[in-house]
C-alpha cells in the first residue's frame, strides 16, 4: 500500500487547494484525496464559473509537483432533502472532476432524515445515488458510501458499520457502487476492524486513516488515540486490499484564522 493524504486536512490552513497540493508534497507524499468539500464551502475551484479552467490547472499542478490524485470525497449536505436536486448537480460535478483528473474512487456519504424506517432510509438513499452512478458510467469511476462515526438520535438511522454499508451496496446494485472504510469511525462504535472488514471484502476500494479515543471524531494521527492499527492491517491483509493508505487527519492542522493573535506577526 502507498501512503495517501487530503487536501481537506489544509484547506483552513492554505485556502488553496493548489498550495495544499504542494505543502502534502513538500511533506514527502506522492498519492493524494481531493476533498471537494473545500471548494463546496465558498463556491470555488469545481464550482467556479471557470470550472473547466480548474480542471485544468490542477492536471497541471499535479504533474508540476510529481503527484497523483487517487481518491476523493464530495462535499457533505441533505441527500435526502426534498429540494436535493441542487445538492445532486454539486456532487455529480465531483464525478466529472474525477474522470477529468484519472481519480478512480469518489467518497459520497448517505443521507439521513428522522422519521424514516430502516428500509425507507435504503430506498431514499437508492434514488439518491441513481442519477450519480448514471454519471459515474460515464466517467468509469466508483462511487463509494462511507461508515459514519456514532450518533444515537431517537427515530433517526444513519449507516454506521460494516453490515449497513454491505446492505447499502445490495440495494443500490450498481458495479461501480462500493465502499470506504473509515477506521476512526469505526474506533469510535468500538467494532472489531479486521470483522468487519473481512465482512466488506473486496468492496473495500479506499480507506480513511484517522484515530481518536472513542469519543469524538477528533481526526488525529494514528498512535495518538485509541485506535488499534494492528486489527486494521490484519483485517486488510485478509482481504487482499492493494489500494491507497490516505490519512484524513485535519484534526493536528488547525485553520490559519484560529491562531492567537501576535501584532508583530
Amino acid at each position: 500500500m502507498k501512503l495517501a493524504t487530503t487536501t481537506g486536512d489544509l484547506w483552513g490552513y492554505t485556502g488553496s487547494q493548489e498550495k495544499s497540493m504542494q505543502y502534502i508534497r513538500e511533506a514527502g507524499f506522492r498519492y493524494m484525496d481531493y476533498n471537494f468539500g473545500c471548494d463546496y464551502g465558498n463556491r470555488s475551484g469545481v464550482y467556479s464559473e471557470d470550472y473547466l479552467k480548474h480542471f485544468e490547472a490542477i492536471n497541471t499542478r499535479a504533474e508540476q509537483l510529481g503527484v497523483k490524485l487517487v481518491q476523493a470525497h464530495s462535499p457533505m449536505g441533505k441527500p435526502l432533502a426534498e429540494d436535493n436536486a441542487a445538492f445532486i448537480a454539486d456532487t455529480a460535478r465531483c464525478v466529472e472532476a474525477c474522470g477529468a483528473w484519472g481519480i478512480p474512487n469518489l467518497v459520497v456519504h448517505s443521507g439521513y432524515t428522522p422519521g424514516l424506517t430502516v428500509q425507507e432510509t435504503y430506498a431514499r438513499n437508492k434514488e439518491f445515488y441513481a442519477p450519480l452512478l448514471e454519471c459515474a458510467e460515464k466517467y468509469n469511476v466508483n462511487i463509494l458510501v462511507e461508515n459514519f462515526n456514532k450518533m444515537h438520535v431517537e427515530g433517526l438511522y444513519w449507516i454506521d458499520n460494516a453490515t449497513d454499508l454491505l446492505t447499502m451496496i445490495e440495494v443500490v446494485d450498481h458495479p461501480l457502487f462500493h465502499a470506504v472504510w473509515d477506521v476512526g469511525h469505526a474506533n469510535m462504535q468500538e467494532m472489531s476492524q479486521d470483522a468487519e472488514l473481512r465482512l466488506l471484502g473486496s468492496h473495500v476500494r479506499a480507506l480513511h486513516i484517522q484515530d481518536n479515543c472513542g469519543d469524538t471524531d477528533s481526526h488525529l494521527l494514528p498512535f495518538l488515540g485509541t485506535l488499534n492499527l494492528d486489527a486494521v492491517m490484519h483485517g486488510l491483509q485478509e482481504i487482499g486490499y492493494n489500494g491507497y493508505f490516505p490519512f484524513e487527519v485535519g484534526g493536528i492542522f488547525k485553520p490559519f484564522g484560529q491562531r492567537r493573535p501576535y501584532e508583530a506577526d
